[in-house]
């Protein structure tokens, strides 16, 4: 999942850049995890067992992130010390639009009422300290003055409204919404210890941290976004029922597997312009779909899989979703499982295919998310580095524009 708990996404403040520890992705466990989160109903899952179902894919097992699509710890102890019960509870319910992380939220369409978040609230708050009184004051900074510090310190790893890099994106507006200025200011203090994520406490005076912190907050910008209606379970799963298969050219596979699993966003985009039968599910929770989805997509997110029994077995099916694997993985593991063969992964996922402006459903006030800094090669983690995206993902763009045009 750029998430998946699920974003990028989600809720480490500040928490890596394009240097750390790398933690490559067990395909074995995925396919165990898939098993595991099959048709899930939350209402009979207690902490631990939430946990695995909605967020091991992205933030690990363990809980310390970097899984898939960057999705930062969630114990790590400068985290659970300044963030609040609420502030988490508020970032599974509403997630990061426009990222990896869903709302996972039953208000918005997602799958757990605010018991279930509770029970996940709980699970990580036991894997590390209670929350502190770190305050709740504004920034007193000028963020005319931060925008050069952020631009020499932050940039490279966090981007700004118009880019994302590897880290969490800190110009998200929901981030923006649930992390107050002393947030901000404790990660950036204290830094997220055994990530890229230093302590700028000795590297920037007091009144230059308020500074970054006043240019960070600035980024929040008011948005009125709607939503689509929720899918009924009733809309048509073929695509163009009367077409042909589609002409594959290039797909891709797991290292070490000659099963093809991954196809790229422009050979789908040009399997439905022509006209070619095919279906398309959307592996996220329902919330993201009502957000926006591939038109023509259909709901069956990987957590509820009931739609899968009415799929055909002679159609190509592409799965998708944000991170941009491993949700869509569940779905098509459990297609091939069922004895499909013609199941794939949409390569790049829906966040690149929504960047290109290839077709999509999208509810009112919803644009298109940044841009990606960096293009990571196939199967390549640069030394020193937190994961790429996933194994087939080469989604990018052009140079970020420089930061210092990003003026309040």
């Amino acid at each position: 999942m750029r998430i998946a708990l699920l974003g990028l996404f989600f809720v480490s403040a500040i928490a890596g850049c394009n240097k750390g520890s790398a933690r490559p992705d067990d395909k074995a466990q995925h396919r165990r995890d898939a098993q595991v989160t099959a048709d899930a109903d939350p209402s009979k899952l207690e902490s631990k067992a939430l946990y695995t179902t909605f967020c091991a894919h992205c933030h690990g097992a363990d809980a310390k992130g970097y899984k898939s699509d960057n999705a930062p710890s969630l114990i790590n102890p400068t985290f659970l010390e300044s963030a609040t019960d609420d502030y988490i509870a508020r970032s599974i319910g509403m997630g990061r639009p426009g990222t990896s992380m869903a709302g996972y939220g039953r208000d918005i369409g997602g799958p757990l009422d605010k018991p279930a978040i509770d029970r996940i609230v709980s699970y990580l708050r036991g894997q590390g300290p209670a929350a502190k009184q770190i305050g709740t004051a504004a920034s007193t900074g000028d963020p005319k003055r931060g925008a050069p510090l952020y631009a020499r310190e932050c940039f490279k790893c966090h981007g700004d409204q118009a880019t994302r890099s590897t880290a969490v994106h800190l110009a998200n507006p929901q981030f923006l919404t649930v992390a107050d200025d002393a947030f901000l200011r404790y990660a950036i203090v204290n830094g997220r210890p055994g990530t890229p994520m230093e302590s700028f406490a000795t590297k920037l005076k007091a009144d230059e941290i308020d500074d970054v912190v006043a240019f960070v907050r600035s980024f929040a910008k008011p948005q009125e976004i709607g939503q689509l209606p929720a899918p009924t379970g009733k809309e048509p799963l073929v695509i163009n029922p009367k077409g042909k298969d589609p002409l594959w050219k290039n797909l891709r596979s797991d290292p070490g597997s000659t099963v093809p699993r991954y196809v790229s966003v422009t050979e789908v985009k040009q399997a439905l312009d022509d006209k070619r039968k095919l279906i398309i599910i959307d592996a996220r929770p329902q919330s993201d779909w009502m957000r926006v989805h591939i038109t023509g997509a259909v709901s069956i997110p990987y957590h509820d899989l009931t739609r899968l029994s009415e799929v055909p077995k002679d159609t190509w099916v592409i799965a998708y979703c944000a991170c941009p694997h491993h949700l869509s993985g569940v779905v098509v593991d459990e297609l091939i499982k069922r004895g499909y063969t013609k199941a794939l992964v949409l390569d790049e996922g829906i966040l690149e295919w929504h960047r290109r402006g290839f077709p999509v459903v999208a509810a009112p006030g919803v644009t298109p998310p940044p841009a990606e800094e960096q293009i990571v090669p196939l199967n390549v983690v640069p030394k020193g580095s937190v994961p790429p995206r996933a194994p087939g993902s080469h989604a990018g763009s052009a140079a970020p524009p420089p930061p210092s045009a990003n003026k309040p």
